[in-house]
Parts: C-alpha cells; structure tokens; sequence
C-alpha cells in the first residue's frame, strides 16, 4: 500500500511499479544489494531504487543483465519481464489529454490509470460516481469542495470538461466497463439544490441502460457492511501481467493499493457490498422513486 499527496517530478505507471516489485523480489531472493546490481548494470544506486519502485522506463539489456545476475534462468519469466518492459514504455510515451487538467498529481495519475483500464468497481459513500456526473452536478461539488481548491472559476470550468471528457470512455467501440454499487446516501443528498439533483438521477436512469454499466444501490435498510468506512475505486487492467490498482482519497491524502493481496482483499469487500445491495432493477426503481420526490 502507498500513502500520499504529490508524486512530485517522479513518473510512474501500474506496469513499472509491477516490473520493479519483481526485479525487487528477485535481488532480494537472490541475496544481492542495490549497489551490486547498480554495479552490474553500470549504473549508480539511485537509478536501482527508482528502477524498483517504476520510476523510470527500463532498457531490455538492464532487465536481462540483471535477470541472469539474479540467476533467473527461465526464459519465459525473463520474456515475461521484457513484455511488461515494452508495455510500461509504450503507455509512458502516450500523451493523455488528461495532462494539462487542474487536478492534483494523484488525481492525474489516476486518470490516466482509468483511461488504460478496460473495467473499474466503485463503491461510493456519499456521492454520485465521477463517471456517471452531469456537468451541473460536478460544477456545484467544485464550489461546494471550493473551500481553498477550486475558487478559480476558469478552474472550475476545466475541472468539469476534464470529468466530462473521461466519461467518453463509456461510449466508445470498446467501452470502459463500469460496475458502481452508490449508498443510498448519495442519492439524497441535494448537490447543487432539487432542480440539480433531479437532473442527475435522471441522467443516473440513462447510464443504467448502457450495457457496459452495472449499477446497483445499497439502501439504508441494509444496515452495516463491509465498505462502510470510505469509498474506493478499483482499476482492472487487460493486460493479465497488472495486477489490480485500488484508489482511495481520504480528507488528506490519497491511499494506493497495488499488490495482489491487499487488491484481492478490497475485491472480496467490494462483492460482499455489491450482494447486499438491491438488484440492478430494483436498483433503478429506488432511484427513480427519489427522483419523482425531490
């Protein structure tokens, strides 16, 4: 698990930071130091630390270099390496267009793991999934949030292009499939007022008929669950080598989770909540009847 607000200049993606807790997992099998496997390499040991922690790109010759230092001597799990290399380099090379965004360093780099991903589970406390938001609703959560962030009203507005951009993804030839279980909390409360609220859920009621989209509502009545102390996101990838990403914001930091166990975990925490929650129909039903109350 990784803790924190600003990655700074450091530069990183969901397949290095997998290659280099590997190429780490096998230094330390192999009982070799940082600075023996900076030496093999002609490097210094700063570049081993930013290597395992996927900080940087790295070169096919270094993983083979370090692989056969590391008497790793199965080609297939040095071909393994070698892919997720390759794939790390190519997603680095991509310009997103989420670059440019007013977002803070977390939150950029969380897009852009959602713009590689091919499936998200989001588990929401309090508010409506950032995928499925009208761009009123988003606008007012800015101003509501606005306390010291966004008070920039030209901020505000490329905060909201940015969140409507990401929803493209719903809607393309191979759409971001998203599975989203919302508390009923979130149905309730009034962001940005009734006229507001109702033109979210009724937007909420479209979003539902995509095929790509399951959405089911935990209602009040269900009591305590598993997911009960803050929302989370999980983030799938295609690539069968990256493992499940976890992202989480707290009031004052962001949390990562990014290795199987702890990834497994909040999956089996996101299914128990998801069976406690009404059907995707009755779902639908629930929401449409607060829309008709407000």
């Amino acid at each position: 698990m990784t803790r924190t607000s600003q990655l700074g200049n450091r530069t990183s993606t969901v397949l290095g930071r997998r290659l280099g807790a590997e190429l780490l997992r096998l230094r330390d099998a192999a009982g070799k130091t940082q600075q023996q496997a900076a030496d093999i390499i002609s490097a210094t040991n700063s570049k081993i630390v930013k290597m395992e922690r996927g900080w940087v790109p790295m070169r096919d010759p270094d993983i083979r270099a370090l692989c056969e230092f590391y008497a790793l001597d199965d080609r297939k799990a040095v071909a393994r390496l070698l892919d997720l290399a390759r794939l790390d380099r190519e997603r680095r090379k991509a310009k997103g267009w989420w670059q440019d965004s007013p977002h803070p360093g977390t939150l950029s780099e969380y897009i852009a793991l959602e713009d590689a991903a091919n499936r998200v589970r989001t588990w929401q406390l309090s508010l409506i999934p950032g995928l499925f938001q009208t761009a009123e609703y988003a606008r007012s959560l800015a101003v509501s949030e606005g306390a010291g962030m966004w008070e920039d009203p030209d901020e505000i507005e490329r905060l909201v292009e940015i969140r409507m951009r990401r929803q493209a993804r719903l809607h393309k030839e191979s759409p971001l499939h998203v599975y989203a279980v919302v508390w009923e909390a979130a149905l309730r409360q009034l962001i940005g007022g009734s006229d507001t609220m109702r033109a979210q859920l009724e937007h909420l009621l479209e979003m539902a008929k995509l095929p790509n989209v399951r959405l089911q509502v935990l209602p009040f009545r269900a009591g305590g669950h598993p997911c009960i102390t803050g929302p989370f996101t999980i983030v799938s990838f295609a690539e069968t080598e990256a493992v499940d990403v976890v992202h989480a914001d707290t009031t004052v930091s962001t949390v990562w989770v990014e290795n199987e166990a702890e990834s497994a975990a909040y999956s089996a925490f996101f299914d128990r909540t998801a069976r406690l929650s009404l059907a995707q129909h009755d779902s639908v039903l629930l929401i449409d009847t607060i829309r008709q109350e407000i």
